[in-house]
């Protein structure tokens, strides 16, 4: 996993004016909790942080501030629903060592079966791991599976010092067998009959 440092500062103005003056500032507001410490508000510097998780959202931080140094992963990250942009970050405390719960990204590699087509039902596993040797994801090798097959969340290999929290019986991936033109067109009829509609009525419509 990657560490940053961040050079943070101390947050005096709270609420929704506050927030938006410290966005319009360049920074994000956040929050430090954790290890029983009274939660700290402080501001984040918005390029810099953004620049940070851009390749995953466990990314150790190292938050610079008041003189001294503390180790935090982000654990929410609220965005702007239409700018896309960083509206606050809950930041995690956190010390080596420590085991923290975590979303690990599966990325799929190698070629299913020929004809098969290849159903992902999770994209991430939670799982447990040190804070400070976070994976930046997990591989999943699906080369060869035949269709009618499937891996289980309890199939997939983790990195060394890291545990399964997802439920193990959990499907992570599976093949199916991929519909002909003609099987396609033959559900299309049998679902349009289903709904009473036929075939020249529709066309009709659709004239």
């Amino acid at each position: 996993m990657s560490e940053v440092r961040i050079a943070a500062e101390p947050r005096t103005e709270f609420g929704k004016g506050g927030a938006r003056r410290t966005r319009r500032a360049g920074k994000i507001p956040a929050v430090l909790y954790g290890h029983g410490q009274a939660p700290r508000h402080i501001a984040l510097p918005a390029r810099e942080f953004a620049a940070a998780i851009k390749h995953g959202a466990n990314t150790l931080l190292t938050i610079e501030i008041d003189g001294g140094k503390e180790l935090a992963l982000p654990k929410a990250v609220q965005r702007d629903p239409i700018k896309a942009t960083i509206d606050h970050v809950d930041l995690l405390l956190v010390r080596k060592g420590e085991k923290v719960t975590v979303e690990l990204a599966l990325v799929l590699t190698g070629q299913v079966q020929r004809g098969g087509l290849v159903n992902q039902d999770l994209t991430t596993l939670t799982v447990e791991a040190e804070a400070t040797n976070i994976p930046d994801g997990v591989e999943v090798n699906i080369d060869g599976l035949e269709i009618g097959k499937h891996l289980l969340a309890k199939d997939i290999e983790l990195p060394k010092g890291v545990t399964l929290v997802t439920d193990p019986e959990a499907g992570v991936v599976g093949v199916v067998a991929q519909q002909s033109a003609a099987q396609a067109e033959a559900e299309m009829e049998a679902a349009e009959a289903e709904a009473g509609i036929e075939r020249d009525e529709k066309q009709t419509a659709d004239a």
